[in-house]
């Protein structure tokens, strides 16, 4: 294991909270209008939930299962939640337009 090992499982684990309460703050604001927001953006943030864990869940078990340190499993567990963190706050920090109504 190299020394800096720990170091690098907190700082992915932390930059990975970091994001999801921005995710969090953003669709909120997006709830109340705040932000302009896609239709479907609710289905979204529970359909994504599920696939996650199970994606983190089977990294850790691989990682375990071939001998990994206990820094390379946590590692392995937060990479997939936070490949789908990072994509989220990329594409909710994208500018949109907000909607207009249609004219009548």
């Amino acid at each position: 294991m190299k020394p800096y090992q720990p170091w690098t499982s907190a700082v992915a684990f932390w930059t990975m909270m970091a994001e999801a309460q921005m995710v969090m703050t953003l669709r909120m604001m997006g709830m109340m209008g705040v932000l302009p927001a896609h239709k479907r953006e609710n289905h979204t943030m529970m359909a994504e939930k599920a696939p996650a864990f199970a994606e983190a869940a089977m990294a850790a078990g691989a990682a375990m299962m071939t001998g990994k340190s206990p820094d390379e499993i946590a590692q392995a567990a937060i990479r997939p939640v936070a490949r789908r963190t990072r994509a989220n706050v990329k594409r909710l920090t994208k500018p949109r337009a907000p909607r207009t109504p249609k004219p009548s």
